[in-house]
């Protein structure tokens, strides 16, 4: 058998953005709190009655500021209410103050009513904080075509708004999740001369994940202040470097959300324009983004595992990214994993059916530290062995280490990327048969 030091070349491209990102890691630390964990921002979660279960499914996150505000959408033609309201809001003023999502009905594929009722919501929160209702924000996630309980969510919004707290960022977590198994939550902070700037973010999400967007939902709140162009634009690029690059089951929501406030309240010097501080504060924002997509790939409905695709040698990162999400997203790969079967053909199959031209006999392919095919050619290797590597991973733990790596080399391009995915058990059809029974 062969291993990685036998021959597997990650690309320049790679081996220098892995070196920069070493570097920047090195400044910060992860700390409690989540989404307040950041200065100047309170959080809350109740059992409104939205859901039959009885769980949380209200959540509110609270800036004590405006804070400027961007946002990244779905795409689909059938979209939520919520979507339509935040792109207007948004687009007519970048800030906020609120975010309010309601876990139970998605309120998308709802007509004219569920238009009325967004506003609606947005009207009855902004009451209840004395503030603008240009200032909320709202995220809906659960059934589609089922509108929002507002009876039910009217009455939940003041015993929610009175325990908003800025130690509500676990609780929080919570409240937005429909079948996810765990809440994601992650908080981070680097220091800006002698001031530290902190980011956090929470996320949802476990079936319907094939973004092509940003994700199911997510949050983040920072304490720095940056222009809004420029803060739209790193949450962009973030977006598109993590929640992008994460798939489940193939199937984008009509309701995926991701929504980013800075209030500035880490009183550091405003970061208006690209620069060393925008870079590193990108950095930070993306890496927040980056932990919140593996961990929803991680919680994959009946998966046991995270599979970690890297792709290097591609003529650009974009054309690395298509092959390794193509991979992440193939049944056959998923299914292969999910039975601990080392069946690299299907690997390969997928990377050439991607829609990226490369030349087939530069194909390397490596599972774990396994390499299988070497220069477009298959290799002998201990089928037992890399069986057994598969099934060391840990059952559906939430662990950072239960990962199956998959890494492919197409050339001798500049460019790499990493998606990820999980496997595809028969529990994941056993949970969307009986979804709404």
């Amino acid at each position: 058998m062969k291993r990685y030091n036998t021959g597997f070349k990650p690309a320049v491209a790679f081996v220098k953005a892995f070196e920069i990102r070493e570097t920047l890691m090195s400044d910060w630390k992860e700390i409690p709190g989540g989404v307040t964990a950041p200065k100047g921002y309170q959080a809350s979660g109740i059992a409104a009655g939205l859901k039959p279960s009885g769980a949380m499914d209200l959540a509110l996150i609270l800036s004590e500021v405006d804070a400027i505000a961007a946002g990244v959408f779905t795409t689909s033609q059938v979209r939520a209410a919520c979507i339509d309201y935040c792109r207007q809001r948004l687009q007519a003023k970048a800030s906020a103050r609120a975010i309010l999502c309601n876990a139970g009905q998605a309120n998308a594929a709802t007509g004219q009513q569920g238009w009325a009722d967004t506003l609606e919501t947005a009207a009855v929160l902004a009451q209840a904080l004395n503030i603008d209702p240009d200032a909320v924000l709202l995220a809906s996630t659960g059934v589609i075509g089922q509108r929002i309980k507002m009876d039910i969510l009217k009455a939940g919004i003041p015993p929610l708004v009175a325990q908003a707290s800025p130690d509500g960022g676990d609780i929080v977590a919570r409240a937005i999740l429909t079948t996810d198994l765990v809440p994601k939550s992650i908080a981070l902070e680097t220091q800006f001369g002698d001031r530290p700037v902190r980011i956090g973010g929470i996320s949802k999400g476990s079936g319907m994940i094939h973004p092509n967007m940003a994700t199911m939902l997510a949050f983040i709140t920072c304490d720095a202040a940056v222009a809004p162009p420029l803060w739209q634009e790193m949450l962009s690029r973030a977006a598109d470097r993590s929640f992008n690059r994460i798939t489940v089951d193939g199937d984008t929501s009509t309701n995926d959300t991701l929504i980013a406030l800075a209030n500035g309240q880490s009183r550091t010097p405003a970061i208006t324009e690209p620069g060393e501080d925008a870079d590193r504060l990108e950095a930070l924002l993306t890496a927040v983004c980056e932990h919140l997509a593996k961990a929803i790939a991680r919680d994959g409905e009946g998966a046991t595992c995270l599979i970690e695709v890297e792709v290097t040698g591609a003529i650009d990162e974009a054309a690395a990214s298509k092959i390794a999400r193509t991979i992440a997203g193939s049944s056959l790969v998923k299914s292969a994993i999910f039975g601990r079967d080392p069946n690299w053909g299907r690997i390969a199959a997928a990377a050439g059916r991607a829609g990226v031209r490369f030349d087939a006999d530069a194909l390397q392919i490596q599972l774990g530290e396994f390499l299988l095919m070497q220069q477009g050619q298959p290799l002998v290797f201990d089928r037992q062995a890399v069986s057994d590597y598969l099934k060391q991973v840990p059952q559906r733990a939430y662990l950072r280490e239960d990962t199956v790596k998959i890494s492919v080399s197409v050339g001798e391009g500049q460019g790499s990327a990493k998606a990820w995915g999980c496997d595809l058990s028969y529990d994941y059809v056993k949970i969307n048969a009986e979804y709404t029974t």
